[in-house]
């Protein structure tokens, strides 16, 4: 990535370094072009930290635009994101920070980050959490989700937390028998969360969901949403915290 950058890096740090209408190269003889190439050239080999200089700066800028860009994008949307009506909210619901995750219960990196986000959550005590069900990663992801939103459906937000939590550890196949045994084993409706799997309940909140993440430009999972930033990908316990901190003194 960096050396894919540091052309461009270049080009825009010798542009930022020179007065406006000093330096064009158009308007110079062939002689004068290859005399100025070797010595940009002799001045790289004498500095070559100066690329490295370079590529940071661009990088940052591209990280402020992206940053301000989802800033954007969460105020349009805050409503969806943080009160839809039909995610579940756990933590504190009066919290003044919240947390919220668009998950899939096969992936991995959920499966990582889902006993930190726990951890945070619990250990903070002041942090409101939404999770988004959003399966992108196959036929085992999809009847996962479905079978979590039937559960918040049918038998309401506690019986979701139970499966929430039993469906990110949950190993091999995601069958029909599989779900039926789950929902025996936590005392749920097997017959009834089964049957409402595949209406069109559960179909419009998967829907909305996705619609909402390519809106926000959210591809991949883990990914949270906190107040008016966003984090794509998992992050450490000790990282969350620091967040959560910085949104608070933000205010």
């Amino acid at each position: 990535m960096k050396h894919a950058l540091a052309p461009v890096a270049l080009a825009a740090s010798l542009a930022l370094a020179a007065p406006a209408g000093a330096l064009d190269v158009t308007a110079m003889t062939d002689a004068e072009r290859a005399a100025f190439r070797e010595e940009v050239r002799a001045y790289l080999l004498d500095n070559p930290e100066v690329i490295m200089e370079a590529v940071a700066r661009l990088e940052d800028q591209q990280a402020a635009a992206e940053a301000e860009a989802d800033t954007r994008m969460i105020a349009v949307n805050a409503e969806a994101i943080f009160d839809d009506g039909y995610s579940w909210v756990g933590g504190n619901p009066e919290g003044d920070v919240t947390l919220v995750e668009f998950i899939d219960y096969r992936c991995g990196y959920c499966r990582r980050a889902h006993e930190d986000v726990m951890d945070l959550v619990e250990s903070d005590g002041d942090i409101r959490l939404v999770m988004k069900e959003f399966p992108i990663l196959g036929p085992d992801s999809m009847a996962s989700s479905r079978f979590a939103v039937a559960v918040k459906q049918v038998e309401g937000d506690a019986a979701y937390e139970q499966v929430m939590n039993a469906m990110i550890t949950l190993e091999g196949e995601v069958t029909d028998t599989v779900l039926r045994r789950l929902a025996g084993t936590l005392g749920l409706d097997a017959d009834a969360v089964l049957e409402r799997m595949d209406s069109e309940e559960v179909t419009e909140v998967l829907a909305d969901t996705r619609a909402l993440a390519q809106r926000l430009g959210i591809n991949g999972t883990p990914t949270f949403v906190m107040d008016d930033r966003m984090l794509r990908g998992y992050a450490p316990l000790p990282q969350m915290r620091e967040i959560v901190a910085d949104v608070r003194a933000q205010r």
